[in-house]
């Protein structure tokens, strides 16, 4: 059966440095798909980037929706602005940062219902590469 998700159905999440909102996942009725709007902030003075993560068996698809960023890999730095998708592959870690004055829209799609079940965060991109 078709789910219509209004504006204030999506589910706000509790992740580092951004704020995010489930919109489509496993525990809002997808079978093997999810959605998310995600909001970064440029940084203000004195704070720090926020750690890369990664998404270990699926693939991430963003859309960028407003602001300009960069996208930091392990394998390299990819500048990105509004009108830009980017697709990152199962395994890579990644952080997407603001690099503008307003804040970086973006809209996240997975192939998985639970996103959160094969994503590691991590406090900086050395302790990442401990792992």
């Amino acid at each position: 059966m078709v789910k219509v998700f209004r504006p204030g159905d999506a589910q706000v999440l509790s992740l580092p440095g951004r704020s995010s909102q489930a919109v489509v996942a496993g525990d809002r009725g997808a079978e093997n798909v999810s959605f998310r709007i995600v909001e970064i902030a440029p940084l203000k003075a004195g704070e720090s980037e926020r750690g890369p993560h990664v998404h270990d068996s699926f693939e991430e698809c963003i859309y960028v929706v407003a602001g300009a960023g960069l996208m930091r890999t392990d394998k390299g730095e990819h500048p990105v602005v509004a009108g830009d998708t980017i697709l990152v592959p199962p395994g890579e870690l990644h952080v997407t940062q603001a690099t503008g004055h307003e804040t970086l829209k973006l809209l996240c799609f997975f192939p998985t219902a639970n996103v959160g079940a094969g994503t590691k965060e991590f406090s900086s991109w050395d302790e990442a590469r401990r792992m």
